[in-house]
């Protein structure tokens, strides 16, 4: 007969489980510490031995990464979505720019409409919240802030839509973003106008989430992200031409 006795999961296995799981939603991010052996193995209801065991696992498997006399942490399991060279493709050609764009627009267009579906009510007030942090630190000259709360914005949204994919696809592509490997996303917040635009943007997209309109949510992003596209376009021309008009001044001075 196929039938095999069932054996009780060891409990290491469990922890590991846990933990796998973890990672994979994006609750446990890279960089992240652990709390101590001690207060781990209590939160989990284990012993020390299991818990060690469990650490080992996933030590060897390249989830955990162990940092003398700092702790355990989680590996930066997004290190190896683009290789050095082709970020330094990325940085150098002015294409990636754009094509980062569109693809942004692509992807979380998506993501919104699936927030806006799927997102439960926990996930929906996260994003509001952001937004309402983002309101605050609009009224600061300093655009630092927003232009961080900004990427923590669109962070949220992905994740509410609730695809594991997609979540660290994407997360690895905003690491980038603030490595400014495509631009420099403070920049677009220098502009006085330009942030009441954003922010206006911003606005519509968690409009339509919160009312859970999927549709809105989508055409809200896409427009949002139209608008960060023509703003990239018309500051690298901007800069185009200062660079010809320092040629021109430097030309004329030296005619004297």
């Amino acid at each position: 007969m196929p039938f095999q006795k069932i054996e009780a999961e060891k409990l290491s296995h469990s922890v590991i489980s846990q933990v796998e799981l973890l990672i994979l939603r994006g609750i446990l991010r890279p960089g992240e510490r652990l709390p101590s052996e001690r207060e781990l193995s209590e939160r989990l209801g284990v012993s020390r031995p299991s818990l060690r065991e469990a650490v080992a696992d996933l030590q060897d498997r390249g989830l955990l990464v162990s940092k003398p006399n700092a702790g355990i942490f989680v590996a930066d399991v997004l290190g190896s979505a683009f290789s050095p060279a082709l970020i330094d493709l990325f940085s150098t050609h002015e294409e990636a720019v754009f094509d980062y764009v569109a693809f942004r627009r692509d992807m979380e267009g998506l993501a919104a409409e699936r927030a806006a579906h799927y997102g439960s009510n926990t996930d929906l007030e996260v994003i509001d919240t952001i937004f309402r942090k983002m309101e605050a630190a609009h009224q600061k000259r300093d655009p630092t802030d927003e232009a961080e709360l900004d990427a923590n914005f669109h962070m949220a949204i992905i994740e509410a839509s609730h695809n594991v994919v997609m979540l660290h696809m994407m997360r690895s592509m905003y690491d980038l973003l603030r490595q400014g490997v495509f631009y420099n996303r403070q920049m677009m917040f220098k502009n006085r106008l330009t942030r009441d635009m954003l922010l206006d943007q911003h606005r519509a997209i968690n409009a339509g989430i919160q009312s859970r309109e999927p549709k809105a949510a989508r055409a809200a992003v896409e427009g949002h992200m139209d608008y960060v596209r023509q703003s990239m376009a018309d500051q690298i021309k901007a800069a185009r031409n200062e660079a010809v008009a320092r040629q021109r001044l430097e030309h004329e001075k030296s005619r004297q």
